[in-house]
């Protein structure tokens, strides 16, 4: 008898260790804080360089890193010598090239035309004359009492005249016309090549000027007032402030949280509040360093997704950099 109050003893003690326990883990549960689960991402910003085709001298910078610059604004200015020079070289070309085209087009002066016809108008006299003295020639020979050599050299002298007429026809015409369309052609070509050239060193010299493409925040500025800078060398960063998102790495397994064009609460911590952001990308990180391997627990293994969203409305001090979480 004493054996089996024994043993009822232990099971009741059995039982209630067992309730103790239970009820102290219920109540931790229910009194200490979960974990919560978070997704912690970044802001970013679309951003600009502005830069120089020309290798040149900074001679002026009108900008500060903060400034927020409107497009159309100068930046900075730039000194290239050697394009000044090629300009003073490029326009003279220009100007040559036109005069010798206007040259081409404005035919030949009223002077010379005259001098042409005058000297066309002598050969029509010279011709008629050695033809009037052949004739003679001709009747004095048929009489016979002209050599038959007088004759052939009063002939030969009116086809000479003759000759010398046509040629002078020619050479009144061409003085009327002027220089042929073949001229023409060539002297307009060769003075629109010379406009080009006038043309590219103008578009070089625009780039001595930065002026800013779009609105945004001057963030860095490289080089000084008085360094020289390379072809292509940055001159200064713009962050266009108007283009922000929010770049989150999630869990695939997480992924039916986050459909696009969603609206989630994204809280900004440097500014400790939320704001509204909409989903607008979700893309495959596509690298095997972003796999976890869950195959130990029975599962599949886990991808992550590169989530971006963009704020609903302007939020005037966030800045890239920002640490945004989601809960």
């Amino acid at each position: 008898m004493s054996e089996k109050k024994q043993t009822n003893s232990i099971i009741l003690a059995l039982v209630a260790f067992t309730a103790v326990v239970g009820i102290a883990g219920l109540i931790g549960y229910m009194t200490i804080p979960q974990e919560e689960d978070i997704i912690q991402g970044e802001i970013e910003v679309s951003e600009y360089r502005v830069s120089c085709k020309l290798p040149g001298r900074i001679v002026k910078i009108n900008v500060k890193e903060g400034d927020y610059v409107h497009k159309g604004d100068t930046l900075a200015i730039i000194e290239v010598p050697e394009v000044n020079a090629q300009q003073q070289a490029a326009t003279a070309t220009e100007g040559a090239a036109n005069a010798l085209s206007d040259l081409a087009n404005a035919g030949t002066r009223r002077e010379a035309i005259e001098s042409a016809y005058q000297i066309y108008e002598q050969s029509l006299a010279a011709k008629e004359l050695a033809l009037n003295t052949y004739n003679r020639m001709q009747r004095l020979f048929d009489e016979g009492v002209m050599s038959a050599q007088k004759r052939d050299e009063a002939y030969a002298a009116f086809q000479i005249a003759e000759a010398q007429s046509k040629a002078a026809q020619l050479q009144y015409e061409l003085a009327k016309s002027g220089a042929r369309e073949e001229e023409k052609r060539a002297a307009k070509k060769q003075a629109e090549a010379a406009m080009g050239a006038v043309n590219v060193v103008k578009s070089l010299l625009r780039e001595t000027v930065q002026i800013a493409t779009e609105d945004g925040e001057v963030t860095s500025i490289y080089p000084k007032v008085g360094e020289l800078v390379g072809m292509g060398s940055p001159i200064m960063s713009i962050s266009m402030n108007n283009d922000m998102w929010a770049n989150f790495n999630v869990k695939e397994d997480k992924l039916k949280d986050f459909q696009m064009g969603k609206t989630i609460k994204v809280y900004i911590q440097a500014l400790d509040k939320d704001i509204d952001m909409k989903i607008y990308s979700l893309k495959d990180q596509g690298s095997f360093a972003v796999w976890k391997a869950t195959k130990t627990t029975g599962q599949y293994d886990i991808k992550t997704f590169c989530l971006k969203a963009r704020p609903c409305k302007n939020e005037p001090m966030l800045r890239a950099g920002m640490t945004a979480v989601i809960r």
